[in-house]
């Protein structure tokens, strides 16, 4: 009999995703029953504002930028290529991440189907002298659009997110240029990333956000005291990265990995050596789940995210393609109301050891 690793392999070799197994995915009750049908593949949908997107998107900012050098640019095109083969329509990126090299990949990756997909970038954070510096003062914000939208060979951005708070600018300023974007056809909605809650109530009474993007994990679960109840209430949907806790969960390290200089890990409290080590406990708690689900890791992680909201459209990151459909195999997972207890249960047990952000990078989070 094949195993699960065995099914993977022959579904990136046929291209496809069993249809069948999909339709009875139950990891997530509420989201959208439309699906988006592309060359064979089926995913579920999931509403932010006035943008449907698949249930899983990629984030594509470690193609170019933050893990160690930038890959192969015709090897990231073949990988989003395949992604879109397989029914993924959101695709993440930024003006930051490079910077700017990411948004041309991903521009030029996206050309032959950009009708087809939903794109979102983000601005607000801009380099000066190598330093990334938080700056939405408005008139930036606009050459940021103007650079945006040539570099992603487009004439209008999906998903526009506000890349960190500024606190020298009101959000009610940013989300009222962001009405003027829409209405000169230049985005089609606007979102917040890492962003406090009074930040996204301010903003969201001026013009109404669609996303907010945020970490959230089994091993980062902040979002779970207020943000998650308020996009609730306000109609919000929820873009959470780093799923796989950069790695961590998909079961990439063990006790004694090390981070290069240019890989952003080797900056993460929660990556030195001791944390790390101490939190090896929650990877074999989570591989033990996916033991008994005959599952890796991984599927288990991203399955566990996409169960907690019917509004939650999670972003993963890869650069592998073997890795790409393992990671869209965990919507084969059914993870009930049961599941999610026992599951929840067990990691309320396990201490996390190490912050997930250092120096100014922790100082711009929940503005």
């Amino acid at each position: 009999m094949k195993n699960r690793r065995d099914f993977l392999q022959d579904s990136l070799a046929f291209g496809v995703l069993s249809t069948a197994i999909l339709s009875g995915f139950a990891g997530n009750a509420f989201a959208d029953s439309n699906t988006t049908n592309t060359k064979g593949a089926t995913m579920k949908n999931v509403q932010l504002g006035n943008l449907k997107v698949s249930q899983l998107g990629l984030g594509c900012m470690g193609m170019s930028y933050g893990y160690g050098q930038p890959k192969d640019e015709n090897e990231m095109i073949a990988l989003i290529h395949k992604a879109h083969d397989l029914g993924v329509t959101f695709f993440d990126t930024a003006e930051v991440y490079g910077p700017y090299t990411n948004e041309t990949l991903v521009g030029k990756a996206l050309k032959p189907f950009r009708d087809k997909v939903v794109l979102a970038t983000k601005f607000g954070i801009r380099i000066e002298s190598g330093k990334q510096i938080v700056d939405s003062n408005l008139q930036q914000i606009r050459r940021s659009l103007e650079g945006s939208l040539t570099r992603l060979q487009t004439d209008c951005v999906d998903l526009y997110y506000q890349h960190r708070v500024d606190p020298k600018v009101p959000p009610t300023e940013v989300a009222a240029l962001m009405q003027e974007f829409v209405k000169e056809g230049k985005i089609k909605a606007w979102g917040m990333s890492e962003a406090g809650v009074e930040s996204i109530k301010k903003a969201h009474s001026v013009f109404p956000l669609a996303a907010v993007q945020s970490e959230y994990s089994m091993w980062w679960r902040e979002p779970e005291k207020e943000l998650l109840e308020l996009l609730e209430s306000l109609g919000i949907g929820f873009v959470p990265f780093s799923p796989l806790g950069k790695g961590f969960l998909a079961g990439k390290f063990n006790a004694d990995s090390t981070f290069a200089k240019d890989d952003f890990r080797s900056t993460v409290p929660r990556f030195e050596k001791e944390n790390l080590r101490a939190n090896m406990a929650l990877l074999e708690q989570i591989r033990a789940i996916a033991a008994q689900k005959n599952a890796t890791p991984a599927q288990i992680a991203l399955a566990w995210v996409c169960a907690q909201k019917p509004f939650i459209a999670p972003i993963f990151g890869t650069t592998n393609g073997s890795r790409l459909v393992e990671n869209l195999q965990s919507l084969t997972l059914t993870l009930n109301a049961q599941d999610l207890q026992q599951i929840n249960t067990a990691l309320a047990k396990i201490p996390i050891r190490g912050e997930r952000y250092s120096g100014e990078a922790a100082k711009r989070v929940g503005k």
